[in-house]
């Protein structure tokens, strides 16, 4: 698929079906590209569609099958909006950083794919809002999905999920106790840790 010049071509490529819930639509959504008059539109639209279905399919899904709805805060962006954030410091990395991560048609240094997507699981949300420690969910992502890295945030007990056809397998938090959850190397990290969220989230 090339990459649209029309808003025909913008509108069949958001057609394009992800996963059983999910279509390209969802992910190109950007508020820097909304305020700023950026087109969010992949140059590489084949490549993004790739990556995206494995990151509706093998983490979204598996997500909202769990937990309910997720709810997509930010997703894929292009090198162009991308580039543009990072350099208005508009929480964006710069865009050898971004390639297989929000700039999902971009491959990384070592030639990898891979899709991340910001989001909000409310079921969560409104667990972590009454006193649920953000590693208990964590613990099971860990556990139970192939993703290859999370990053949580205070607002809403949001998160960064990626998927990577190398994955990192890596949690880290700004949310307390800040910093690395765990990674591999570190004694927590391999097997199973339902001890955190028996009871709690199932």
């Amino acid at each position: 698929m090339k990459s649209p010049a029309s808003m025909r071509g913008l509108e069949n490529l958001g057609r394009v079906r992800l996963s059983r819930s999910f279509f390209m639509r969802d992910f190109l959504h950007s508020e820097i590209g909304s305020f700023y008059g950026i087109p969010n539109i992949p140059n590489d639209p084949d490549l993004a569609i790739e990556a995206g279905k494995h990151l509706a399919t093998e983490l979204l899904e598996p997500l909202q099958d769990a937990f309910g709805p997720v709810r997509i805060r930010g997703a894929y962006r292009c090198a162009k909006l991308n580039a543009f954030g990072n350099m208005h410091n508009l929480n964006c990395a710069n865009n050898i950083r971004a390639g297989s991560r929000h700039v999902w048609d971009r491959r990384d240094k070592n030639g990898k794919i891979g899709a991340m997507a910001c989001i909000v699981v409310p079921h969560f949300a409104d667990l972590f809002a009454t006193g649920t420690d953000w590693r208990a969910f964590a613990w099971w992502m860990h556990d139970h999905l192939p993703y290859s890295s999370l990053y949580f945030y205070p607002k809403m007990a949001a998160f960064n999920i990626g998927w990577h056809e190398a994955p990192v397998r890596r949690i880290d938090s700004y949310l307390a106790p800040k910093g690395c959850l765990t990674k591999p190397g570190m004694a927590n990290h391999a097997g199973r840790h339902n001890d955190w969220y028996d009871g709690i989230l199932n």
